[in-house]
């Protein structure tokens, strides 16, 4: 829908690696891990600068000093949607020095080194925009260490590095990436640090106090409605997925005791007239401006617009291709799709959007001209029309298909749900030893295959089967309880060996349990092919709703806001993730907008409907293990 260690005491990796469940529990209220000894007291706002006491700092350098003539080359993304990029820059960019040692005989912070850079050098051959700067450093000024930056333009820009060149030790580089905002919108000083990397134990002195206080300013006061161009990283519920006005779209707030979840980033929107526990909600969903995309390349389109093009799209698929009561009425109306392609409607067509968003799904029949939604015909199916159906294909699948996340070896025998029997009835599951023998052909015993680890499982049976009644009071809906059993053949292969499915007591009928095996015969093998449909959708939603939103989106964020509140951007560690983080924020509060919310595209689509998150946040509460998450502990826990 991704290592070195420092090995030093810090509190900043610390609370980087929380307990097994980080933010597991809560009241409602947001979570803020706890700070390990504290350097600083946090303020209600602190503008990154200088302190008072060094406004009575003056400057006398002797007029015999020796200075260094220092060039600094500012380059700049342009904002590709202002067509007048160049032109709109007319403002200058304001520049401090930031020595990284304190002053000697004071013991304070030297004088900042001041220059403006004003004008426009030109492009360079990526289109970026380069701006210069000449500055004066003193010999007594010691290592730079950062540079405060001040704009004075019209719009925000992307400040992507600084470089400063001419020192004796040779150029020092900023690389900056991030959002300048001008100074009638933010009058806070960004502040860059080199990219020299630094624990806090080993912060140059000069700069422990900027370190501080540019922490404590993405940490915000947890107030307020949250405005698109500020940087704050605070923790809040999941409370805004639900549409409360409408009772159809009403759904419980994930993240407290009774519905434990990972947090997600505050936005600070006011709460909803009819749910106070619940966010209202709206188009535009506040993420820290780093964390944003930015249409700041050719080619290159925003989450607003795939929101946009999605939002088009998916009513369009809806009425030309699948009966909402049937889905595809046949197998040729699937084939369809791969083979003819369907016109798209004149609304569609007036859009570039779709060409830059899903080229490959559009395309141009030759002799009429006529634009077409086509999807390209996989690879299996050119090599075998029906492979989708074969018991071969759905072994491979288990581990070359879209969730291998599930798959289990197999260690004891009897199967036993330990779900309460006085409610969901028997326990014992209807796979026995004899079944698996037989289904193994002989091969070897169970007790032998167990042994020598050949056989596996992928066990949806106790996580379902809560669901299944309120699953089945939604018209043209139904679920099961399930897990699918496979051989290791000596070749290396799997092998589906049996797929049981269970309903609970429901409606006055006791509990109901069948194991469906491969068959060559005709009804049982139609059977069969039933079984392995519903397994396959339980997989597929399992792996959107778990192994994709959950485990690779939504447990990541709030380690994300934890690293930006509890670690410099000097930090080593900072440093390293970063690259890993990028645009999941973005990427998680679209899909809060369109994807997971109260009858969005999951809902829709995959078999929990309605009850998709509260499935999640279920899962999350039994199964999520940080310790367990990562290569190699999540093979071997498997």
């Amino acid at each position: 829908m991704l290592n070195p260690q420092v090995h030093h005491q810090s509190q900043s990796i610390r609370t980087l690696c929380p307990l097994p469940k980080p933010f597991l529990r809560g009241n409602g209220q947001a979570f803020r891990p706890a700070q390990l000894n504290p350097s600083f007291k946090k303020a209600s706002k602190i503008g990154v600068g200088f302190s008072p006491s060094n406004n009575s700092i003056k400057a006398i350098f002797n007029l015999t000093e020796k200075s260094t003539k220092v060039k600094a080359v500012i380059t700049v993304k342009p904002i590709i949607p202002d067509p007048l990029a160049l032109s709109s820059l007319v403002g200058a960019l304001g520049l401090e020095l930031v020595s990284a040692e304190l002053d000697p005989k004071t013991g304070e912070e030297k004088p900042t080194i001041k220059g403006l850079a004003l004008g426009v050098l030109g492009k360079d051959d990526d289109g970026n925009i380069k701006y210069k700067a000449e500055l004066k450093i003193p010999a007594s000024f010691g290592d730079v260490g950062a540079i405060l930056v001040e704009s004075d333009q019209l719009t925000e820009m992307y400040l992507q590095d600084i470089v400063l060149d001419g020192l004796p030790n040779g150029p020092v580089n900023l690389t900056c990436d991030s959002w300048i905002q001008p100074k009638i919108v933010d009058k806070q000083k960004r502040i860059f640090f080199t990219n020299k990397s630094y624990l806090p134990s080993q912060t140059p002195n000069g700069l422990k106090r900027l370190r501080a206080e540019e922490l404590n300013n993405l940490q915000g006061d947890g107030q307020g409605e949250r405005k698109r161009h500020e940087r704050i990283y605070d923790y809040d519920v999941y409370n805004d997925l639900a549409l409360p006005e409408i009772k159809e779209l009403a759904r419980p707030v994930l993240g407290g005791e009774e519905h434990p979840y990972p947090r997600r980033c505050r936005t600070g929107r006011p709460k909803s007239f009819a749910d106070p526990a619940s966010e209202s909600r709206s188009v535009s969903i506040y993420v820290p401006r780093d964390e944003a995309f930015a249409d700041i390349k050719l080619g290159q389109f925003s989450a607003s617009s795939l929101y946009s093009g999605l939002h088009a799209l998916v009513p369009f698929l809806e009425a030309i291709l699948i009966d909402k009561d049937l889905g595809f009425s046949s197998l040729s109306d699937i084939d369809k799709v791969f083979n003819e392609g369907i016109e798209l409607p004149p609304e569609l067509k007036d859009q570039p959007l779709w060409q830059k968003i899903l080229p490959i799904l559009f395309k141009t029949v030759s002799n009429t001209g006529k634009e077409v939604f086509r999807f390209d015909t996989p690879e299996t199916v050119d090599r075998d029309k029906f492979f989708w159906i074969r018991n071969e294909e759905f072994g491979r699948e288990t581990l070359a298909g879209l969730n291998p996340y599930s798959i289990k070896l197999l260690s004891q025998l009897p199967l036993k749900s330990t779900l309460d029997p006085e409610i969901y009835g028997p326990p014992e599951s209807a796979i026995t030893t004899e079944l698996i023998e037989q289904e193994i052909g002989g091969l070897m015993t169970v007790n032998e295959a167990i042994k020598q680890k050949k056989l596996f499982i992928i066990d949806y049976h106790d996580a379902l089967l809560p669901y299944v009644g309120k699953l089945r009071q939604i018209e043209g809906s139904t679920l099961y309880g399930s897990r699918a059993l496979f051989f290791l053949n000596p070749d290396g292969t799997l092998r589906p060996l049996a797929i049981e499915l269970t309903r609970p007591p429901l409606d006055g009928k006791p509990q109901w349990k069948q194991v469906f095996t491969p068959s060559r015969h005709s009804t049982d093998s139609w059977l069969w092919t039933l079984a392995k449909a519903h397994f396959l959708v339980h997989d597929t939603g399992y792996h959107q709703l778990i192994s994709h939103w959950l485990r690779t989106h939504c447990c990541v964020e709030p380690y994300i806001i934890a690293a930006n509140r509890k670690l410099s951007a000097m930090h080593p560690i900072n440093r390293l993730l970063k690259p890993h983080f990028r645009y999941t924020m973005e990427i998680n509060a679209k899909a809060r907008l369109i994807l997971v919310n109260a009858g969005g595209l999951v809902e829709t689509t995959f078999f929990p409907g309605k009850y998709s998150m509260e499935f999640s946040s279920v899962i999350y509460d039994k199964q999520w293990r940080f310790d367990h998450e990562a290569l190699p502990k999540d093979l071997i826990s498997r």
